[in-house]
């Protein structure tokens, strides 16, 4: 959808490399210029060099979106180890201080942020609760970022879906019994798409939302509400 707008696109993934190639090639036949980056945000040095890279290969770096994502289904606050508490952090929330603190000094008057948080900072989850801790913390880094930029012109706003489908779901984080219900609970009685997610995106980073800074859209099927 961005490629539709006239933007040339760089991916950043961790290991999914068909994917990546796929995703690359969808932004080219829309006549736009993509670029991917395999490697982890929550590598401080890699989210540098990705963006070093993204203003070398694409001439300027105007919109960025922080979406990279993990979560994992724990039944008890026991079942959490160290390692996946401070991984599900480092993904989640220190990659995007990452990407922000090095994409900064390349933005100016008219850029956009947009994160990605959850409708689960709103409602909970009983079994993410590393994952909705870190989507709280977003949801506050936003606010935050947005009146620390403000006066530079930049706007930070966020997203925060409801249950979509996506390969999120599973690859752990749902648990697998769980799967043939996802999504069924909301209101819409059904997950969202990928693409019915996107356009909340794309109008957060283009001038139809000039006035808007500090905000989250919730594309949810109605379940924020009804929670």
């Amino acid at each position: 959808m961005f490629a539709r707008e006239g933007a040339d696109v760089a991916i950043l993934y961790l290991c999914e490399h068909d994917d990546a190639a796929k995703t690359k090639q969808i932004v080219e036949q829309e006549g736009r210029k993509a670029i991917t980056i395999a490697g982890d945000i929550g590598d401080k040095q890699f989210c540098e060099r990705a963006v070093e890279q993204t203003v070398r290969e694409l001439g300027r770096l105007d919109i960025l979106v922080n979406n990279a994502g993990e979560q994992h289904s724990d039944k008890d606050i026991g079942d959490i180890t160290e390692d996946q508490l401070k991984r599900t952090f480092q993904t989640n929330i220190f990659g995007m201080f990452f990407l922000t603190q090095a994409a900064a000094p390349h933005l100016r008057e008219g850029s956009a942020i947009i994160n990605c948080t959850s409708e689960t900072m709103y409602s909970g989850s009983k079994h993410l609760l590393d994952y909705s801790a870190t989507k709280g913390a977003i949801t506050a880094f936003t606010r935050s970022l947005a009146l620390n930029l403000v006066d530079k012109g930049i706007r930070v706003n966020a997203v925060a879906p409801g249950p979509i489908w996506t390969p999120l779901n599973p690859f752990g984080g749902q648990e697998p019994e769980k799967i043939p219900e996802f999504g069924k609970k909301t209101p819409m009685k059904r997950p969202g798409q990928p693409n019915e997610v996107a356009p909340s995106f794309l109008f957060l980073a283009c001038e139809d939302s000039s006035y808007m800074t500090a905000q989250v859209l919730h594309p949810d099927g109605g379940d924020t509400t009804s929670s």
